[in-house]
């Protein structure tokens, strides 16, 4: 950690340059003495990225920033927060704490955190910027979390661990082919604390990590804007009942859909009247939970098609997690060869071509507001013409 990225001067250099071309200022003669070129656009480019995922870091002075993997890959401050409301105690321990993001807004609900970083250079930049903060109730260790677990005998209310995908495992992966290894540690964790949180990417399977794991009383199935961002899996020492899966979506207004693991052998029939009314395009949040049926049961829809994953009713249900349009118009693939001027944003779900493929082929213009489905009902394939009346 480079003290003189710190200096008056130097800080006041990255606020008037954030803008700039961080490649063409890596490439200039080094502009202060002890300061890589390199180093200042590393500097200015990881605090561009925090803009908007880390705006609590950006806007205050004096942050020394990581390479910007660390930044790519540390959780945003929407989900931090997030996580941080499912804490239970007045100690946590962070095993993995990267850049110190989650520990930070741990920080907010716990008395005492102990953020252990085996980076001896990024645990120093999150004690620095743990000072700035103003986060005094967090302590940063440059140490192995398991072992001081282990060596110290130290027991905490919760314990928090995001474990990272070994590289060159495939795309779909377990827990224990990550590092560190949660499944070989579980029984320790259990033994210190009264809860783990465990972050873990949304390409993890959801049967495949309950099988690993035991005592999970949560997994919350988290989506920002429409994007599956982390799933996070809670596991209590005593708990032995069914399993609890929280869909939680992310936007201007944030919405749940809860329900236990055997919901999702729910059995529904599907549609076999043409749509009308309102179409319903789930969040990718309830799309990981796997819910297809449930979805349509609990919100009085009736489903497109089995695997189509769209619904339709004559009514709006504004509690719905995910888009609503407006049907205007249904048309069969020979009808919509002879119109013209096809204006609508194309989607595709459950049909054979691509999005891109259907916008030349037919020649449609993009809109805002206009939108054009392509998908599968149970009387074969279909064109829905639509409106969006809700975003995610």
């Amino acid at each position: 950690m480079n003290q003189k990225i710190l200096s008056p001067e130097v800080q006041q250099y990255i606020l008037k340059h954030i803008k700039d071309d961080v490649n063409q200022i890596a490439l200039a003669k080094p502009v202060f003495e002890g300061v890589r070129s390199t180093a200042l656009a590393s500097q200015i480019a990881a605090k561009k990225k925090s803009l908007h995922k880390l705006p609590t870091w950006y806007h205050q002075n004096y942050i020394y920033y990581p390479p910007l993997l660390s930044i790519e890959q540390c959780s945003s401050e929407l989900t931090a927060a997030y996580k941080a409301n499912l804490i239970i105690g007045n100690t946590l321990i962070d095993l993995t704490a990267g850049f110190g993001v989650d520990s930070f807004f741990f920080s907010k609900k716990a008395q005492k955190v102990t953020s252990c970083e085996i980076d001896t250079e990024l645990s120093a930049i999150s004690a620095h910027n743990v000072k700035i903060l103003g986060a005094n109730n967090i302590k940063c260790l440059a140490a192995d979390g398991i072992k001081i677990i282990k060596e110290k005998g130290l027991n905490f209310d919760t314990i928090y661990i995001d474990p990272a995908r070994r590289s060159g495992s495939t795309k779909v992966f377990k827990l224990k082919e990550c590092t560190p290894d949660v499944t070989s540690h579980l029984n320790l964790f259990l033994e210190k604390s009264q809860r783990i949180i465990i972050k873990t990417a949304p390409l993890l399977d959801i049967s495949a990590g309950i099988a690993e794991l035991q005592n999970v009383s949560e997994i919350h199935i988290v989506s920002v804007k429409n994007e599956c961002k982390e799933l996070i899996w809670i596991i209590d020492r005593n708990y032995t009942s069914e399993t609890k899966i929280i869909c939680i979506t992310i936007n201007e207004i944030t919405k749940t859909f809860s329900f236990g693991l055997s919901a999702l052998q729910t059995r529904i029939n599907i549609a076999t009247v043409a749509p009308a009314g309102y179409l319903y395009e789930p969040d990718v949040a309830l799309l990981k939970s796997g819910a297809f049926n449930l979805i349509a049961d609990q919100f009085e829809l009736q489903k497109l098609h089995q695997h189509s994953h769209l619904y339709f009713s004559d009514v709006i249900k504004s509690d719905f997690l995910g888009r609503i349009f407006e049907i205007e118009t249904l048309l069969t693939l020979n009808e919509l060869k002879k119109e013209k001027n096809l204006i609508g944003n194309v989607i595709v779900r459950n049909f054979p071509e691509k999005a891109e493929h259907l916008v030349k082929k037919y020649k449609i213009t993009p809109s805002h507001d206009d939108f054009i489905i392509f998908t599968q009902s149970s009387n074969g394939y279909l064109v829905i013409k639509a409106r969006i009346i809700q975003y995610y």
